[in-house]
């Protein structure tokens, strides 16, 4: 059996593999953090708008809030979920806490597909999505499997130590 450490293409695939997991980390982090910063903005609160005001899971929240209260609070949701992802070297189980939260946030902004007008592009049907908001959205589906990546790989960390 050969060993790992002479085995070059063996030891290129477990680096593709760690610098992978960083980036899909770190990755996810920073798009939550990022996003959840220009929550704070007024063209941002608008943009979410549609798409809260019509969500059989949120409409009520942001009847309450309005739009920027909606937004404001939606930013400081997702920048603590970003910046708990970033604990994995120190805090794991935090970490991994963190990126539940994520799933849950996108589960969430899936269920826009079903719930927003717009979605499917004008003059068509299914599958042709729009550019806005359809194919803004459609992205969730990987930040999804990714967060219940980083969940998954944190929550193991955290059972070595």
């Amino acid at each position: 059996m050969e060993n790992l450490s002479t085995n070059p293409i063996s030891q290129n695939s477990v680096n593709m593999q760690k610098w992978g997991t960083f980036i899909i980390r770190y990755g996810l982090a920073l798009v939550l953090i990022w996003i959840g910063i220009l929550k704070f903005t007024s063209y941002e609160a608008a943009g979410i708008a549609p798409l809260a005001n019509n969500s059989p899971i949120l409409s009520w929240l942001f009847s309450i809030l309005g739009g920027a209260g909606f937004s404001t609070l939606l930013g400081v949701v997702e920048i603590t979920i970003g910046l708990l992802i970033c604990c994995r070297p120190v805090m794991p189980k935090l970490s991994a806490w963190g990126s539940i939260g994520a799933v849950i946030t996108f589960i969430i902004t899936l269920t826009f597909l079903f719930s927003t007008p717009g979605i499917v592009q004008e003059g068509y049907s299914f599958p042709f999505i729009s550019p806005m908001p359809g194919q803004f959205l459609i992205k969730d589906i990987v930040l999804l499997g990714v967060s219940f990546f980083t969940a998954g790989e944190a929550f193991t960390a955290a059972s070595k130590i």
